[in-house]
């Protein structure tokens, strides 16, 4: 049975670590002031230790330098992409022809991933960038599922689409609104959202005269999309058209991550197991909703997204559960807590599995590094110690949640 690749995003070194361990088979980081997220770069030493980790664990890394050059860009282009090279990733995702151009010249020998601002809505398309040395082409958002399976199959090169996360309102994601609004460029990794910003309308004779539009009493949200969710289409997803299968969300908590991709993990292993048995396990849905994001859709997914995709209110977040801790050390006697959040003794907290399985757990009694018994934890990232239960034979690191208050 074929089994796609799971592609989880990483924003920094510990979200990779946590993409890996629970399940992702590849990830992506951005490289340098390249990336799409200029906020989630790795610098070049970290970048090579990405690649080793990847590497040791038997997983693949893939570099984002999909930006948009501007001329001033283009000068230490060729010397970087030659740095990466040296590196050995498994690919660089790019969008920009100039940056192709040049990693065919200085970094040969590296796969180029077409990222999905490249905009290819046809097999002919995928095509051409095949024909320009690319190995995989990122489809655009805005396919179905049965046209990006056609494109899949008569491009000759593989495809990879995004099943999670964060819809961007541009097509594609090429968006000048950052840009005009605040100076930002969406299109350089820098993007101020304002597709989520509230507006009103105002007639040009009456200056200073807003009218909201009956959305919401706080003005009309008319751009803002909801987070895309296809936990439901895996079936489609695993058809053996897709070489991989990818998860937003660089600029999200490790908790995002290893939540997300656990379940996705769980979805594509189950239908892998037994295809003619499969079902969507009723607990994936209520796990995904326990990561922070808008209500979901399914998008293009069946065709032409319908209105539902958008969300007409004020476009916040659901957050259910905080990202609480990480645990960094089991011991017979005692857990070891890096602090993410707030803990005080007695707060019911929960163990993620990478495995699947959730473990409840209770600070029962919270104590600082030297044992010295402590209500709460003091400062951020904190190490504390909290009584092991008898947890079965559990290997560290793990994620720690814990309700909304």
């Amino acid at each position: 049975m074929f089994k796609p690749e799971l592609l989880a995003p990483a924003g920094d070194p510990e979200k990779l670590l946590f993409a890996y361990l629970y399940g992702a088979d590849a990830a992506y980081i951005g490289a340098g002031d390249y990336s799409l997220r200029l906020n989630a770069g790795f610098s070049l030493e970290q970048i090579g230790d990405a690649i080793h980790l990847a590497h040791r664990l038997g997983k693949k890394l893939y570099l984002a330098v999909n930006s948009f050059m501007r001329e001033g860009d283009l000068e230490a282009l060729p010397e970087y992409l030659s740095q990466l090279a040296a590196l050995e990733p498994d690919a660089m995702i790019i969008s920009d022809p100039a940056v192709l151009t040049l990693a065919r010249q200085y970094a040969p020998q590296v796969p180029l991933h077409i990222s999905t601002q490249a905009n290819t809505t046809n097999w002919l398309s995928a095509r051409f960038w095949r024909e320009q040395g690319a190995s995989r082409i990122i489809l655009a958002r805005e396919l179905s599922l049965a046209e990006a399976g056609k494109i899949s199959i008569q491009a000759g090169v593989e495809t990879e689409i995004f099943i999670h996360g964060a819809m961007c309102i541009s097509y594609s994601g090429r968006c000048l609104l950052s840009s005009f609004m605040t100076g930002r460029s969406a299109n350089q990794g820098n993007c101020s959202h304002p597709c989520r910003y509230h507006y009103a309308l105002m007639e040009e004779k009456r200056p200073g005269e807003f009218f909201p539009i009956e959305e919401d009493d706080r003005g009309s949200y008319i751009m803002n999309s909801r987070d895309l969710c296809l936990i439901d289409y895996i079936p489609q997803l695993c058809s053996g058209q897709f070489a991989s299968l990818k998860i937003e969300g660089r600029n999200k908590s490790a908790y995002y991550v290893a939540n997300a991709v656990r379940i996705y993990r769980a979805a594509i292993d189950a239908y892998a197991a037994d295809p003619n048995h499969y079902s969507c396990d009723p607990q994936w849905h209520q796990e995904l909703a326990k990561i922070s994001h808008r209500e979901y859709t399914a998008a293009f997914a069946e065709g032409q997204a319908a209105s539902s995709s958008m969300r007409y209110d004020d476009g916040g977040y659901i957050r259910e559960y905080d990202f609480t801790a990480i645990i960094k050390e089991i011991s017979d006697s005692m857990l070891l807590l890096e602090q993410r959040n707030h803990i005080a003794v007695g707060d019911q907290l929960e163990i993620i599995c990478p495995d699947g399985k959730n473990i409840p757990l209770t600070a029962v009694k919270i104590f600082d590094e030297d044992g010295v018994p402590l209500s709460a934890a003091r400062h951020p990232r904190q190490l504390i110690q909290i009584p092991n239960p008898g947890l079965p034979g559990l290997k560290p690191p793990l994620i720690v949640r814990r309700p909304v208050k």
